[in-house]
This record gives C-alpha cells, sequence and structure tokens, in this order.
C-alpha cells in the first residue's frame, strides 16, 4: 500500500494515539514528563530508534504484537520509502535484552537487517498513571498461557 509522502511520525502519531512532534528520534526526549517510557515493549507502544547516519531523523515504529521476550511485530511507514509495513518482525540482540539493539526482518531478503541504536518505548499513558504490564507470548489460538 502507498501512502506517498507519508513518513513515520505522522504514522505512529496517528497509530498510537501518542501526541508527540518533531524528528523521530526527538521523540524519547520529548515524551519525558508526558508520556511513560521503558525498555519492555507493550501492543500500542512506540519503539524509537536513535539518530544515526542512515537514519538521519531516526525512526518510530508501532508495536502491535509482542512474539517472545525477543522479538515483536511492528508496524510503520517510510521504512521502504512511501509504504507503510504491518506485521514486520524486529528481533533485539542487546545483550541485557533491553531492546537497545533492535533488528528488522528483511521481507526481499529473508533475514534481520543491521542493527538499529534504540532508546526504547514511548507507551500510550501519562506519567501518573500505573505503567502498562509488559505482555508475554500471546498464543495464537486466542487462550491464556
Amino acid at each position: 500500500m502507498s501512502y506517498d509522502d507519508l513518513q513515520c511520525v505522522p504514522y505512529a502519531r496517528l497509530a498510537s494515539g501518542i501526541n508527540l512532534r518533531g524528528d523521530a528520534y526527538t521523540w524519547w526526549d520529548n515524551a519525558a514528563g508526558v508520556y511513560q517510557r521503558g525498555s519492555q515493549p507493550v501492543p500500542g507502544s512506540v519503539l524509537v530508534l536513535a539518530q544515526t547516519n542512515r537514519l538521519r531523523s531516526g525512526h518510530v515504529a508501532v508495536v502491535r504484537q509482542v512474539v517472545s521476550s525477543r522479538e515483536i511485530l511492528v508496524d510503520h511507514a517510510n521504512w521502504v520509502p512511501g509504504t507503510v509495513i504491518n506485521n514486520q518482525s524486529v528481533y533485539d540482540v542487546s545483550p541485557a535484552n533491553d531492546w537497545t539493539m533492535p533488528r528488522f526482518y528483511n521481507l526481499e531478503a529473508g533475514v534481520y537487517g543491521s542493527v538499529y541504536p534504540a532508546y526504547g518505548f514511548i507507551y500510550n499513558a501519562a506519567i501518573n498513571v500505573t505503567p502498562p504490564i509488559a505482555a508475554t507470548s500471546i498464543p495464537q489460538d486466542g487462550t491464556t498461557p
């Protein structure tokens, strides 16, 4: 599906309900004191990637599903220019399993790509609300573990 000039920031704002502005990498600092932040993925939270030479504005992606402590599925825009990708697998390779070193699955190449430095996750919860509980793996048949 093509969205012409749709960028990751307005897509993440719309998909998550987190009302932040500015380049993607600025979301982490901009969320301080407004939204809760953390190192564990939760469906609906936003993964914030740092600014790098390859990602000059950083990048944000919305967590759709937590598959395991090391794998999530995300929805995001403009990872592939002009495209929204749904259910893309992201794997954490950080030694502490703190999601500071995610790798995104490249469907075309059939492999996980480069490691991108990440700040963590922003949760759609005000700073004075109890933090969301990190989800565990959810069986595909809908039963609870």
